[in-house]
Order: C-alpha cells, then structure tokens, then sequence
C-alpha cells in the first residue's frame, strides 16, 4: 500500500519546510520538498495542509501498569493514550507487580504487548541490589537499558547498598536510567514536616521532604559512579537547577555519555500551582520552584537537557487522596505531552526544531533505537500530524487512560492532533484509536 501526505510543513533534523512524504507499506519511501507533488497514484492521499508533520514522539519513561496493577491502568487503554498524543513509541517501566527484575517477567510483558499494544513498544529492565549476574543473559537488542531506582523506594525497587550499585555500574551493557532522590534525607525531611504539620502534610510540602538537595547528592552520586566505570548513565526527571550543574552541554549532534531526562511536567508546573491542582500534580521527585523550573526550561534548548518524556503514572482519583504521606505520586500525561510542548513552543520556551530533536531524534540516538524517531526514506513511517490554532478543552470524556482523569482536565489547548501513524498505519485520526492495529516491539542497534 501506498499513502501521500501532501500539503504539511514537515519538521525535521533541524529543518522546517513545505513538502510531501511518500509511505510504502511501514516505510517512508521519500521525502520531497516544495509543492511539486511525486509523478505516481497512491492508494491513499492525506492532505496535511495547514499541519505541522513530526517524526511521532518516543516517551522513553512511562508507566503503563501491566502487569498487577490494571485497575488504574494497562498496556491496551494506555496505548490508546500514547496514539493520541501523538506518541508513536514507549518505554515502558518495571515496577509493575511482579517487577520486571527477571528475565521471564521481561518476557511476559513482551507477550502482552504483543496482544494488545496499539504502538511501537519496550521495556526497561530494573535493577535490584542483587540481580546485577542477569545483565549477561539480555538480549540487549529488545531493550532500551537498565532501570534503577537509586536511592527511592517507588515500587519497593530500592538499591540502597554501595555494592550493588557498583556492580550495576560496572556490568550494564546498556543505558543506566536512574530515578535519583536520597531516601535517607527524604526520611530525615518527612519527620520534621511531620513534627510541624501532623502524619500527613498538605501537598504544598512535598517539595520541601523530597528536596532539592535529596535529589542533588544521589544525582552527583550516579554520576560519579557512572564517571568512574565510563558506564552510558541517563538520569530521568531531573527537578532542580542545582542539578543541572552537573550535566554537560554536548558538542554537534554527540550526546554525552552522562544525559539527563526533563518531564513535561516539571517544565510545565511548579510549586505555586499545588494551591490550585492540589495532590493531581503530587509525583517523585516532586515539582519544585518556577525558578527552578525556569532552569530547566532554559536547558532545553543549551543542551543540558537531552530528552523530554512524561513519567506517565496513572492512579485512580481515590489514590490521589490525602496529603504528601497517603496521597499516591504520579500522574497521566502521555496523550498530552506534545500539545503541551507545543504551547511551549508559542511561548518562545523553545523552537518547534529543538521540540522535535528532545521527543522524538534523540531517545533514538541516546538508546540507539533502530529505523524510528526520524523522518528519513527508508526508516518506519511513524508520524503525527498537528494543527495549530484549533481552541479546545480538555474533557473528561476525552481522556483515554484508565484512570479517566488528567491534570490539564478544563485546560485550552491551541494544537491539535489530527492523525497518528504508527508503522504506515493511521493509529489515530479525528478523536479515534484504531483498536485493531498492533504495534512493534523496537530493535535496538548495538
């Protein structure tokens, strides 16, 4: 089958410019700029015209919850969410229940994904204090690297000990993701907001127990140890600008082997917006400052900052009760990450080109992801088309997740997703997931 997509303004690899694109079955078979449309018929024409075409979003940090945890979420509602969004690839995260700390829990989440997810698909496998001996035994072609969770408990997936941690280091073939908040202080800060405010404090206090300075010393932490073995280290959801201190700006298109992940959330809230959005924005680490979100906006475009995802992490609104003890962390963002990084984008944050390059060129090239998050003859043809200056408001009956609610719930929005494809395949088009297609699980090229 062949498809045309006429009419657009493609965006990509620094580049913005009228033309067409040419699809043959998954694959781009061309790209032609200008107006002159290709000499040939097509069994399908898509008009883009007055669009914005991109390489579809690869969110290299989410949360979909299978297995275990399904009543808030799962692979199939979650992938929905994703084609939305106009998110053509995930990467999924272990602690699910069981964690993916073995190799036939790996397995199994390969299975599922094959039966039900509507995009392309991975997974990370986590690291525990003592399972460093399976890092052998990966097929490091199926996955994106190795998760770890340095210093937070989330999903009781702690490595706490010094040797473990050395050995993880020391023996990943693959790309260290690492969640980094030092729970010793984080516990030291929780008794005396605790001795303050009663067992459960407002939300207003989380960025004073899950602080700057928790999240500054495991970083520094990771990467020494990352330093001292040259292990290939990418630090996910960096919160502070202190932080950002110890990052590198890279030089051309060469990533530094130490990288660091921004959230659309953390450059999108800050701690003034928890009076109005309350624990809905509650998530580890926790929104800090408007300074130092300022900051970490600013690293979008100096470097700093190498990739934007979402930490999509659904619970049910009955979870999200309470205060920073009992209220769970985490939040869905998955189908709303580009259009939020779009009005960015009108905001002057950053260009629509480096908004391309932090979600889609390069989680390619910092995991070495094969054929995808590029628009180039001959890679698959996942792409998502938006159009800009369509007004309108989210609605509960339009969120896909699960768990039915997200924080941009009554927000506007001035960009739209028009259509998703997935490997050639129309995913998504006017307010629709097709239900019957199937993603790929993503090669990756070692």
């Amino acid at each position: 089958m062949t498809t045309l997509i006429k009419g657009g303004t493609i965006v990509n690899e620094g580049s913005t410019f009228d033309g067409s694109i040419v699809i043959e079955d998954k694959d781009i078979l061309t790209i032609t700029p200008g107006s002159k449309l290709p000499d040939a018929s097509f069994d399908e024409t898509i008009d883009a015209t007055g669009c914005f075409v991109l390489p579809g979003l690869i969110d290299d940090h989410v949360h979909f919850r299978e297995p275990g945890l399904t009543a808030k979420a799962d692979i199939d509602t979650e992938s929905k969410a994703a084609a939305a969004g106009g998110v053509t690839t995930y990467f999924d995260m272990p602690n699910t229940v069981p964690q993916t700390t073995t190799i036939e829990a790996l397995d199994d989440k390969f299975s599922r994904a094959a039966a039900k997810s509507h995009v392309n698909y991975s997974f990370f496998f986590g690291a525990t204090n003592d399972n460093w001996p399976l890092f052998s035994q990966i097929d490091t072609r199926r996955i994106p690297g190795i998760k770890l969770f340095m210093g937070s408990s989330t999903g009781n997936m702690l490595v706490d000990r010094r040797e473990a941690l050395e050995h993880i280091f020391a023996t990943a073939p693959i790309p260290v993701m690492a969640h980094c908040e030092d729970t010793t202080i984080i516990n030291r800060n929780l008794e005396m907001v605790c001795q303050r405010c009663g067992d459960d404090p407002d939300v207003v206090h989380h960025p004073e127990i899950r602080s700057e300075e928790a999240c500054y010393q495991s970083t520094k932490l990771a990467v020494e140890l990352a330093a001292k073995y040259h292990a290939r280290l990418h630090v996910a959801h960096v919160t502070t600008a202190r932080e950002l201190e110890l990052f590198d700006k890279p030089a051309g298109q060469q990533l530094p082997l130490i990288t660091a992940e921004a959230t659309v959330s953390h450059l999108y809230f800050c701690d003034r917006d928890y009076p109005l959005y309350g624990t809905r924005i509650k998530c580890n680490p926790a929104i800090k400052t408007e300074r130092d979100r300022e900051a970490l906006q600013a690293a979008l475009s100096d470097g700093r900052i190498s990739v934007v995802a979402t930490d999509h992490a659904p619970h049910l609104l009955s979870q999200k009760e309470g205060g920073c003890v009992k209220a769970a962390s985490g939040m869905p963002m998955v189908q709303f990450s580009l259009l939020t990084m779009l009005e960015m984008v009108d905001h002057g944050v950053l260009s629509m080109e480096r908004l391309v390059a932090l979600m889609a060129h390069q989680p390619a090239r910092l995991f070495n992801v094969g054929r995808r998050g590029f628009l180039r003859p001959g890679y698959r043809a996942d792409l998502v088309i938006v159009r800009p200056g369509r007004a309108w408001t989210v609605t509960r009956s339009c969120i896909l997740s699960k768990c039915g609610w997200s924080p941009m719930e009554g927000h506007t929005y001035l960009w739209k997703v028009e259509r998703t494809l997935c490997n050639g395949h129309t995913v998504f088009h006017n307010g629709h997931v097709d239900d019957t297609y199937i993603g790929e699980p993503v090669s990756f090229e070692r």
